[in-house]
């Protein structure tokens, strides 16, 4: 055989003892150049589905902050503050509400969580705590106990610790310094897990995969690419965020096994093509996709420049009559900025209509403008999505 350029010679030899042998091999090479190679197949299965009941769920619970170095609450103002502070130390034996309360070293705030999936009683999640009131820093706060609900208003976990602080404050007579947030923290592994999300997993025989992003022919391709590894027609896209996957027979009471096999797999996902305009920072984001037909692009500046120069008319020397006056004096300046006409052909991609908008010198924000009315013309093949 002897291969150069694309030329593929292949020079068969005569019957011997070696021609079944180089036969064989023969076979093979034709075999490797027929089978597709998945070459675009850039992402896993796992980084753009999800499976169905594996979900996160959000806890909340409210709660106080003490050890505060003088910067927690006022309560005379925060009359949650001074109401739970009192209901504390009741529940502690201590019969505070007849007494004028003047601490300002104790805090309302929100406590904010994420039960994982699948997480047991004993686990430690981490918490975030947020001030409610009028609080200037949670520096050197400990969190008490404070039960985190969730969304059908039953306790799953309990929070209570140290707070860590990214900012901090500080401030004296003739100025202040603030940086980052002080007025918010995190406890690290700051909550115990009280109550199961129940869930079973080995009993399901069917499996919803949902879409991050839904699309009728990614939704296609991954239930293909899945088929093909189990070998049977078990999965199916129902639409265009959902795939319906039924457990096949060599995975019955195995669904870790194949759930795990399922991620691994690599399909190309096919997106819509998009503009995202975000307006207030004249950000704009496009997709690979874009494409626009023929149109010719001028885009010109005109500036105005309006100045004021008073100006002041007083009488002549030793005069007895007349006034000194402020006299106006305006300019007004136009410029007319002088731009080229940039033609970009039928069917141009992404980098095409970059270096064409980049070839009329223009900012970010006439950029904007410029692709609004390539898309009022009809001539950009995409959607366009402002922020």
């Amino acid at each position: 055989m002897k291969i150069s350029g694309t030329q593929y010679l292949f020079s068969l030899p005569r019957p011997g003892k070696q021609f079944g042998a180089r036969l064989i091999w023969l076979a093979a090479i034709l075999f490797m150049f027929a089978v597709p190679t998945q070459v675009n197949a850039q992402s896993r299965i796992k980084d753009i589905v999800q499976f169905e009941g594996v979900r996160d769920n959000i806890l909340v619970g409210y709660g106080l902050v003490v050890g505060l170095n003088g910067t927690g609450d006022s309560l005379g103002s925060a009359v949650f503050t001074r109401e739970s502070l009192i209901g504390m130390l009741e529940r502690l034996g201590v019969n505070a509400r007849d007494n004028s309360l003047q601490t300002d070293n104790v805090a309302a705030v929100m406590v904010t969580a994420t039960l994982p999936p699948f997480a047991k009683q004993g686990n430690r999640i981490d918490v975030s705590v947020s001030a409610l009131g009028d609080a200037d820093n949670l520096l050197g706060g400990t969190l008490l106990v404070t039960p985190l609900m969730g969304a059908d208003g039953e306790v799953y976990a309990v929070g209570q610790g140290t707070l860590a602080v990214g900012g901090f404050a500080a401030q004296g007579d003739g100025g202040s310094v603030v940086k980052g947030v002080p007025t918010s923290g995190r406890i690290a592994n700051g909550a115990i897990v009280e109550r199961e999300v129940p869930f079973t997993l080995a009993g399901m025989k069917t499996i919803h995969l949902a879409l991050r992003n839904p699309d009728f022919t990614t939704s296609r391709r991954i239930a293909r690419a899945i088929n093909a590894f189990v070998g049977v027609t078990a999965a199916k896209a129902t639409d265009p965020a959902t795939i319906k996957l039924t457990v096949p027979k060599n995975y019955k009471g195995e669904i870790v096994e194949l759930l795990t096999d399922i991620e691994q797999l690599r399909v190309e996902p096919d997106q819509i093509a998009k503009v995202v305009v975000d307006e207030q920072s004249g950000t704009i984001v496009m997709g690979e996709n874009v494409r626009i037909n023929t149109v010719a692009i001028a885009q010109g500046s005109l500036t105005i420049r309006v100045s004021e120069t008073p100006q002041v008319s007083q009488p002549l020397p030793f005069s007895n009559t007349g006034t000194t006056e402020t006299v106006a004096r305006t300019d007004i300046e136009v410029t007319e900025g002088k731009q080229k006409l940039t033609v970009l052909q039928t069917g141009v991609s992404l980098q095409d209509l970059v270096n064409g908008l980049n070839a009329l010198g223009i900012g970010p924000r006439d950029m904007i403008t410029i692709i609004q009315a390539i898309k009022a013309a009809g001539a950009l093949n995409a959607n366009i999505e402002v922020l």
